[in-house]
């Protein structure tokens, strides 16, 4: 039992620390830049020029920070779209990344985006699923009732966990071979800003790795739990 208390209290840090790392680096340097003349919507505009983008549009978003590779777009949230500061344009180089990743077809963007189309068809079906299995229970007593439940519960459960790992590879495939060089290639920020870039986007890439094992520990709580 003790091993469990231990366990679950080094999962809880390590699902928790990087989000609330994350957010206190992201304030950090959310203030005005002094040298850096654009806004994030503006840089991004640059950007999709420069690199010929053709198709990809820039919006400004309520939703957060993203790319959509199905409609083509470049979603900057409020926060960063009419800012200048390091937080706002190192966001704006990472999801220009993601772009740049479309363009030239990278195997686990195309992969995740169909993953992430088809969970969300299964997991509609395992929430319906969930929600008639006990109506089912009463009126049925087989054993496919219960194979039903645990299908639709491991769904719920096991599917973020998949979409978690392979999102891993495709965030740090934007930030760190595409968004650096191109900070960098471009010289956009000056020495010491470009670690600062490279602090940003590592401590984002911890809140992918923190979602993966917060996705993984809720599977393992969900598995342990039938067992008794």
């Amino acid at each position: 039992m003790g091993i469990l208390i231990v366990l679950f209290i080094v999962l809880f840090i390590l699902t928790t620390l990087p989000s609330l790392w994350t957010k206190a680096i992201l304030n950090k340097h959310r203030t005005p830049h002094p040298y850096i003349p654009g806004t994030g919507l503006q840089f991004a505009e640059h950007l999709i020029q420069k690199h010929e983008l053709t198709g990809v549009k820039v919006e400004e978003t309520e939703q957060g920070d993203h790319y959509d590779p199905i409609e083509k777009v470049v979603r900057i949230s409020t926060a960063n779209a009419h800012s200048n500061s390091l937080t706002a344009i190192t966001t704006v180089a990472h999801e220009i990344g993601h772009a740049l990743q479309d363009k030239y077809d990278y195997p686990e963007l195309k992969q995740r985006t169909a993953l992430i189309e088809r969970a969300a068809i299964m997991q509609k079906f395992a929430g319906m699923a969930l929600m008639i299995t006990p109506l089912l229970i009463p009126l049925a007593h087989t054993p496919m009732v219960a194979l039903l439940t645990f299908g639709a519960g491991f769904i719920a459960m096991g599917v973020p966990v998949i979409i978690h790992l392979s999102t891993l590879p495709v965030e740090f495939d934007a930030s760190f071979k595409r968004a650096l060089p191109l900070l960098e290639q471009g010289e956009y920020l000056n020495k010491k800003d470009h670690k600062t870039a490279k602090r940003i986007l590592f401590a984002c890439a911890m809140t992918y790795v923190a979602a993966s094992l917060s996705s993984l520990f809720n599977l393992w709580k969900w598995l342990k739990a039938l067992k008794r």
